[in-house]
Formats: C-alpha cells, sequence, structure tokens
C-alpha cells in the first residue's frame, strides 16, 4: 500500500465526513448545538470549533516545512489559536465555512506532498511550548487519526440530539478492486 495515497484517501475522507456532519448539524438549533453534552469540548459547536482550531495549529506546524507547500499559504496568513478549546465561531454557518475552507486546503495539499516529505523531521512546539521532534508523515496521519477520533465524539452528540449522519465508514470511499 502507497502511504501517500492513503492520506489523500484520508483528505477526501475528512471532507466528505464534514459534509455529512455539518449537514446533520444544520438540522439542529443554535441552542440544541451548543447544548452542553458532556463531550470533551462540551457541545457539538465546542466540538466542531476545536477540530477547526487543531486544524489551523496542525497545518501552521507542518506548513514549516522546507518544501513550503503552496497550499498552506492560506492557512500561513490565519491567525495561531491560542487555545484547543478556543470558539472561533459562535454560529454554525461562520463556521461550516471555515471548515470547507480548511478541507479544500487539505485537499491541495495532501495533492502536493511527496514521498520524500513524509520522511522529513520536523522540529516544533506544542501547545505548552515544549519542543518536538517527530517524523513529519507520522504526524500528517495522526492530523487525520486526530479528526477521526473527535468527528467520532461529533456524531455520536449528534445522535443524541436524534440527528442521523448516516454511514461514516471509511469503507465508503475506499475503491472497490477488480477481480484478476
Amino acid at each position: 500500500m502507497d502511504v501517500l495515497a492513503h492520506i489523500r484517501l484520508m483528505a477526501q475522507y475528512n471532507r466528505w465526513m464534514n459534509d455529512k456532519v455539518y449537514a446533520a448539524a444544520a438540522a439542529l438549533t443554535p441552542e440544541q448545538l451548543a447544548q452542553e453534552r458532556g463531550a470533551f469540548f462540551g457541545s457539538l459547536l465546542g466540538t466542531l470549533n476545536h477540530l477547526v482550531v487543531t486544524d489551523i495549529i496542525w497545518l501552521h506546524r507542518l506548513g514549516t516545512h522546507p518544501s513550503r507547500h503552496r497550499a498552506l499559504d492560506p492557512v500561513r496568513q490565519m491567525p495561531r489559536p491560542d487555545a484547543l478549546d478556543q470558539i472561533l465561531h459562535h454560529d454554525l454557518e461562520s463556521l461550516a465555512q471555515a471548515r470547507r475552507s480548511l478541507d479544500g486546503i487539505f485537499l491541495a495539499w495532501t495533492e502536493e506532498l511527496t514521498h520524500a516529505d513524509l520522511d522529513h523531521v520536523l522540529d516544533y512546539h506544542n501547545m505548552k511550548g515544549v519542543a518536538q521532534r517527530k517524523l513529519f508523515g507520522s504526524l500528517v496521519l495522526n492530523l487525520f487519526n486526530h479528526q477521526t477520533h473527535h468527528r467520532g465524539q461529533a456524531t455520536a452528540l449528534l445522535s443524541q440530539a436524534g440527528a442521523d449522519v448516516g454511514v461514516t465508514d471509511l469503507l465508503a470511499l475506499i475503491p472497490h478492486m477488480p477481480t484478476p
């Protein structure tokens, strides 16, 4: 299996699932979106904001790669969030717009990535200011794993609110292989 092809599949899955989550969330009232539900980031709105916040933080970090991927230029212009629980958008419409923009950036950026890019060792600081030194490709995979983790929470919160997201499995996007 080609890890770069898998990363691109994960970017497609990210957009597909975010479209489904936001469509389901649009059926809820603003009060339901903001209702405290006991999740890591409280409400559905808090959880969806967390995903936008962490995507921006990680894309800022990953954007320091020596290849300077052009697709990340819009993120380089964005202010870096200060906290993982920061609420950047208080309404679903503006949050969905930010989400769609980031998802487009992910798709374009993963098309720019090369196998050599994935082997780079990236130096960065975590949110507590602690220096980190990790393999770029592993960080990219972690980013997509993090998105899936919190989207799973979001789909559970939507289910609790009576909204159905439908099929959520990556399996739905894995191409069928022809019989030899």
